[in-house]
């Protein structure tokens, strides 16, 4: 199956510190690091790292980040041909706090504020070539529905990954096929902040919220609630692995793996993934997650 990513490239400024800051506060830090990064980009080398027919699609700009981030692509196994590079632009870049286990992340987005419908009429006959549609919200929301729009109406399934997180239109919801928001992403995303399981038997097999160390949960269709446990890990760093887990879920289900197998599959690849450092470092091979879960 060809899987197509629509989003976002960014280069990842990463401190490793003893800890978070607090708000106000001033701390050492041990180290920094620049590290391919956007959740667009994680998610596509995810997916080529599991061994992916995937294709990356999105905007970087004339500098030495955006054609690293390019390189990086196809370093691993990810198609990147219709990615533009922009002049006047710069390219994306989020800037990342590590530490005790858990990370802060502020995002300037760059050349991805540019992936806009004309960008999106440009690549569609490539586009709706795919099966497999891939989507967060690091790029404008507009361009999100619009390429849901087109997906629907072409009968390609949508993957779409609400992060960040802001409220989105029920009828956007209704004509995707996976809604993967975590549990605060899908208060927001809802307007909601009741039981989250009011929300899963709502959209049956449709929304999957993700719940970290708790693992992933799903609806069925007659209203059975299933929580899929996390896989153990002795985390380094948690960035990245949502995408991860993303990218892992789409692989499987790609693969006709069922829902509930499929999530097994992603919690064990995002499980990986906070064992090494950075958001791409530690995205597992198909071989690595299938020994695991073995």
């Amino acid at each position: 199956m060809k899987i197509a990513v629509v989003g976002s490239l960014n280069m990842d400024m990463v401190v490793t510190a003893p800890r978070i800051p607090l708000k106000g506060e001033t701390i050492t830090g041990q180290a920094l690091h620049f590290v391919p990064g956007g959740k667009g980009a994680n998610q596509a080398v995810a997916l080529g790292r599991l061994g992916a027919d995937v294709s990356m699609y999105g905007c970087v700009g004339a500098d030495d980040f955006g054609r690293q981030l390019i390189d990086n692509l196809a370093e691993n196994s990810v198609q990147a041909g219709q990615v533009r590079t922009l002049q006047g632009v710069t390219t994306g870049v989020a800037l990342i706090t590590v530490g005790d286990g858990d990370n802060s992340i502020v995002v300037v987005p760059g050349a991805n504020g540019q992936v806009g419908r004309p960008y999106i009429d440009s690549i569609r006959d490539e586009l709706l070539q795919s099966q497999l549609v891939i989507l967060q919200l690091e790029i404008p929301l507009d361009t999100a529905a619009y390429v849901v729009d087109l997906c629907h109406q072409a009968g390609i399934a949508v993957l779409l990954n609400p992060a960040p997180a802001q409220k989105l239109p029920a009828d956007l919801i209704e004509k995707i096929t996976f809604l993967t928001p975590n549990e605060h992403e899908a208060a927001i995303v809802f307007d909601d902040q009741g039981d989250y399981r009011a929300l899963l038997r709502r959209y049956p097999e449709k929304l999957i919220i993700t719940q970290g160390s708790a693992g992933a949960s799903f609806s069925d269709q007659t209203g059975d609630i299933h929580q899929i446990p996390a896989s153990p890990a002795t985390v380094v760093d948690t960035t990245g692995a949502g995408d991860t887990f993303n990218a892992a879920l789409a692989y499987a289900w790609s693969q006709g793996m069922p829902l509930e197998q499929s999530l097994v599959f992603a919690n064990c690849a995002a499980g990986l993934s906070t064992e090494k450092f950075g958001a791409q470092g530690g995205m597992p091979t198909l071989a690595e997650v299938m020994a695991q879960l073995s």
